[in-house]
């Protein structure tokens, strides 16, 4: 295997093929290629959030972090449907995205529910055919992060240009990557298809009315760091064929994960000098780069997280945010799988869904 197809594989896979690798020479390859793929993502993450958010306004840094994390999915996975359907529909997403958090802002309570419910569910439909791939996570995460970060006035305008360049450098990808697969599926048919007696639609609405109220609910009762809810929840109902016991041991472990990272993040955070403190989320990144199990993945997360809101908060306020949020999160999305299960169950006489892993953010 060459070098480069080394690094296009995840750490999953390269931690694989290291333990079975019989030559020395091949184990330190692979090696070598898990750091270097590693420091690659994190600094490809440097050189484009950064300056995105120089030109377009630090308050647009949300969307360059979105747009990141599209560009580094869309090489890999396409949206399950013909090529012209599917930049269509990416424009479609990116728009959502642009604009539907600013209207939930805006909204009272009920009509930005709706929004959340609609906009979120369109954006699923539309990208995540195959839950297995992962593209759930991904929309996920940048849906929560923008709906937790709205832009008005000139600002919008700001984020708009960013998103339109997002897109030429996305739907170039898309299109070199993905133009020859598909070609006779069209989007219309998915959607004359639709029913929700199909359990990979039961699960995308239960990934969408469940993110829709925490989110609502945060902004409601005007909660710091709801976001961190929002993912919790998501993490639960957004995998793909969960039953409730397996909800409750991925809840164990994003607990586990988020306790171990908040004790990671004082101990570092506090023995830093000042000059350094800032590398505290790049750190996060490199660790989350060789990290496979998903607690540990939760960790090295927090680290970022909870340095970005140390701009708001004191640390052990942050500490108490991440931890709390995340607690009622994660209980609601598990009280929540259960009985909407529950109801489809009775609505049509069929299990819904669960399998595909989520955010970890």
């Amino acid at each position: 295997m060459r070098f480069y197809d080394m690094l296009q594989l995840d750490p999953g896979t390269l931690k694989k093929k290291i333990r079975s690798a019989e030559l020395p020479k091949e184990r330190r390859k692979l090696m070598v290629a898990i750091t270097v793929r590693t420091f690659l993502i994190v600094m490809f993450a440097i050189l484009l959030i950064s300056p995105a958010g120089k030109v377009f306004g630090a308050e647009n840094s949300p969307m360059a972090v979105a747009l990141f994390c599209i560009l580094l999915g869309i090489r890999f996975v396409d949206f399950d449907y013909c090529i012209k359907d599917s930049m269509i529909n990416f424009a479609v997403v990116l728009t959502l995205l642009l604009f539907a958090p600013c209207l939930t802002a805006r909204a009272n309570a009920l009509l930005a529910l709706l929004i959340h419910i609609s906009a979120f569910f369109v954006i699923l439909f539309m990208t995540s055919g195959r839950p297995e791939m992962g593209n759930s996570g991904l929309y996920t995460f940048a849906y929560i992060y923008l709906s937790s970060n709205p832009v008005f006035g000139d600002q919008l305008w700001r984020r708009a240009l960013l998103t339109l360049v997002g897109y030429v450098l996305c739907g170039a990808i898309l299109l070199a990557k993905h133009h020859n697969k598909n070609q006779s599926v069209r989007f219309w048919s998915k959607v004359q298809n639709f029913s929700l007696a199909d359990n990979k639609n039961q699960w995308l609405l239960q990934l969408t009315l469940g993110v829709s109220i925490v989110l609502t609910v945060g902004n409601l009762f005007h909660l710091p760091r709801a976001m961190w809810a929002a993912y919790a929840c998501g993490s639960i109902v957004g995998c793909y064929s969960a039953t409730g016991v397996e909800a409750k041991g991925r809840a164990m472990q994003r607990m586990i994960g988020t306790i171990i990272g908040s004790l990671a993040f004082f101990v570092v955070y506090s023995l830093l000098p000042v000059s350094l403190k800032s590398m505290v989320g790049p750190l996060g990144g490199l660790c989350a780069g060789f990290c496979t199990k998903y607690r540990y993945q939760i960790a090295c997360n927090c680290l970022g997280a909870l340095f970005m809101a140390t701009s708001l908060f004191s640390v052990p306020q942050t500490m108490v945010l991440r931890l709390g949020q995340n607690l009622v999160g994660l209980l609601f999305g598990v009280v929540f799988l259960m009985l909407y299960q529950k109801v489809m169950s009775l609505c049509f006489a069929s299990k819904t869904t669960g399998g595909a892993q989520n955010p970890t953010t």
